[in-house]
């Protein structure tokens, strides 16, 4: 779900309220200003439930005074998810080379590097993000840093 919301104090503790007083899990959560000049920011959340559940999840966002439009962009028609995490994996060697062999399968950068380790930025859909984690995890994950999922919607029309 995407919520559109003024950026003033207290609105991301709202929307958390909402969901926890109604025991809906939040998965992954990502807010950041979109238009400062409107003073709006985008609030992001990953959340599971039947289509119903969905429904009355959206329907309570849109009542709190500070969210001006909710979109679910799973369930609409091009809508774009990505994450980007920073991943450090330290080893020497043949896990060192296979490391590496396997940034460039994912089409992972490696944006740091010392003689034992090295930091990979890899952007993508969440499952991707997990595998590229489970293979690295042999040989020498240190460090996972995710972002938490990003959405946005195709076409010319803007979301808030």
């Amino acid at each position: 779900l995407a919520c559109i919301v003024d950026n003033e104090p207290g609105v991301l503790a709202r929307v958390v309220g909402l969901f926890s007083a109604r025991g809906y899990n939040i998965e992954s959560l990502t807010v950041a200003e979109i238009d400062r000049n409107a003073h709006q920011s985008r609030i992001t959340i990953v959340t599971s439930g039947t289509n119903h559940v969905l429904e009355q999840i959206e329907q309570q966002l849109l009542r709190l005074v500070p969210v001006a439009k909710v979109i679910d962009v799973t369930n609409s028609s091009g809508g774009i998810e990505r994450e980007l995490a920073l991943v450090k994996v330290a080893g020497k060697g043949d896990a060192r080379v296979e490391s590496l062999r396997i940034s460039e399968i994912f089409r992972a950068r490696v944006i740091d590097t010392t003689n034992e380790s090295f930091i990979f930025e890899v952007t993508g859909a969440s499952q991707k993000i997990d595998q590229f984690v489970e293979l690295m995890r042999p040989l020498g994950l240190v460090e996972v840093s995710r972002t938490g999922v990003l959405s946005i919607q195709r076409g010319k029309e803007k979301a808030g």
